[in-house]
């Protein structure tokens, strides 16, 4: 081996993703595959929709690029608002986008009226997690704002939750986004196509039976890659394979050391103060990967050690 590896298991990825497909198609959602876990892999991709995706859904232009290269042509789903300069790349190459700043809105509509096209966009609300979207209190005047442009069409309402704030799914938020999405239609006249009622983190009330009626729509990344690991912390979903993906590397030291280090106690490498419990000596392996590669905690070990 030359260094450490990531070994993607594609048949567990698409047999997650039809495990989750087929149990949301039973409350009338449709699932978009998000791949940026893998920095976007058309073969991640195609796996998910093989699986019964939607579409795929990513943050990053290049992951978007790379996919649209290799052939891929379902629907994708633009995961941010993108910055000014890649609002035509936006338009050109992506299905619909979730948006929430009026003036990115309004140069997606110029452009796209340029362009002859009409661009769809799934509006954000922020019900608490205070990632992107716009406040409750100004949906009225930003939907009437937008209904105004040509060159955009709005698609969906959408919220996230369980990111940045780590405010959890609940009946009462994602009924609240419920609530603003028909009014939304109100507005409008027109259907929405999507409610999109968050991530991963939405599942577990899916399966509880307490998802709100009327969400259509999940962005669904970790649950397909990880098998859940993060998402049903305390009761797994037995129908999904956490170990899609595998981290292999060299050992390049195995030696028997004491489990606490000896002298003066300070800083480490990174800042912190470290506690070590004193569990006597134990054989220890390092392995030719650190901090700079990946998230130590993040990680699961296969072997008992």
């Amino acid at each position: 081996m030359s260094g450490p590896q990531v070994a993607i298991d594609l048949g567990r990825i698409e047999r997650n993703a039809r495990t989750i497909v087929d149990r949301c198609a039973l409350s009338g959602i449709k699932v978009f595959g998000v791949t940026k876990g893998t920095c976007g892999m058309p073969q991640v991709a195609r796996a998910m929709l093989r699986g019964g995706v939607a579409g795929i859904a990513e943050s990053r232009f290049e992951n978007i690029r790379r996919l649209r290269d290799s052939g891929i042509t379902a629907p994708i789903m633009l995961l941010r608002s993108p910055p000014m300069a890649r609002i035509e790349e936006v338009v050109r190459t992506v299905d619909i986008s979730l948006q929430s700043e009026l003036a990115t809105i309004r140069e997606i509509s110029r452009i796209a009226d340029r362009m002859g096209r009409v661009h769809d966009i799934m509006l954000m609300i922020d019900l608490g997690d205070l990632r992107e979207g716009i406040w409750p209190n100004d949906l009225i005047a930003t939907v009437e704002q937008i209904l105004a442009l040509s060159g955009v069409r709005i698609a969906g309402i959408g919220t996230n939750l369980g990111c940045f704030g780590a405010i959890m799914p609940t009946q009462e938020n994602l009924g609240q986004l419920v609530a603003h999405a028909y009014k939304t239609e109100r507005l409008s006249g027109a259907r929405l196509d999507w409610i999109s009622g968050g991530a991963s983190s939405s599942l577990t009330l899916l399966l509880e039976g307490r998802l709100p009626a009327g969400i259509n729509n999940l962005r669904v990344g970790e649950a397909i890659l990880q098998g859940g690991v993060e998402t049903f912390r305390e009761t797994p979903w037995a129908e999904l394979e956490p170990d899609a993906c595998r981290l292999t590397s060299d050992i390049i030291e195995v030696k028997l050391k004491p489990s606490r280090p000896i002298g003066q106690s300070g800083y480490d490498a990174f800042g912190n103060q470290p506690v070590f419990a004193d569990d006597g000596d134990r054989l220890r392996a390092i392995a030719n990967i650190g901090r700079e590669d990946v998230l130590i905690e993040g990680l699961t070990p296969i072997a008992k050690g």
